[in-house]
């Protein structure tokens, strides 16, 4: 795997380094020696899976906040998506700055979230199906969210949002005050 750091700090885009021959091709996308090795989380408590069946389908932007805080591997393994992550740790140089990644199963990329920031995604086709890793169990009492258009983050998604939830799209403006729950990340 190579681990490409991010200009978020401790967010990285993980690609595949593939084996091919005649059958096709095998990379491996988790080992704990290599996770630990730069120096990233390798608890692994929960997967999931999200499947969205509309191209313009928009998840999040969602986070845990402490002390469930979580940390994200996110892949695509059917259609293609944008991800995006958004920094929410106040004590990070690169609060409120976000980054987004093409994701699909052709690249074989995946984006590693750390604990305190936002993870979302756009879908750029139909029939897109997320795979997450996360690593402790997802608490709904700990689930927070950032409007997917927040006029603070100006999120570049790529284009119309064709199907959101109405919790994704109801989330409230940004509030510097929310952030005192996330100081300690």
């Amino acid at each position: 795997m190579r681990f490409l750091p991010t200009s978020l700090g401790g967010t990285f885009l993980i690609e595949q380094e593939r084996h091919a021959d005649t059958r096709g091709f095998f990379a491996r996308t988790w080992c704990a020696e290599e996770f630990a090795a730069h120096g990233l989380a390798t608890q692994l408590a929960q997967c999931s899976t999200s499947y969205n069946r509309r191209r313009g389908t928009l998840r999040g932007l969602h986070y845990q906040a402490p002390p469930f805080a979580e940390t994200k591997l996110v892949r695509c393994t059917r259609g293609a998506l944008f991800d995006v992550a958004l920094d929410m740790r106040p004590a990070s140089p690169t609060f409120q700055n976000w980054v987004g990644f093409e994701l699909t199963p052709e690249n074989g990329r995946a984006l590693y979230v750390p604990p305190g920031v936002a993870h979302g995604f756009y879908c750029l086709s139909d029939d897109t199906e997320v795979l997450y890793q996360m690593s402790i169990p997802q608490r709904p009492e700990a689930a927070r969210g950032v409007r997917w258009n927040d006029r603070f983050h100006r999120v570049e998604w790529p284009g119309p949002v064709a199907v959101i939830a109405d919790r994704d799209r109801d989330y409230p403006d940004f509030d510097v005050a929310v952030l005192e729950e996330l100081r300690s990340l």
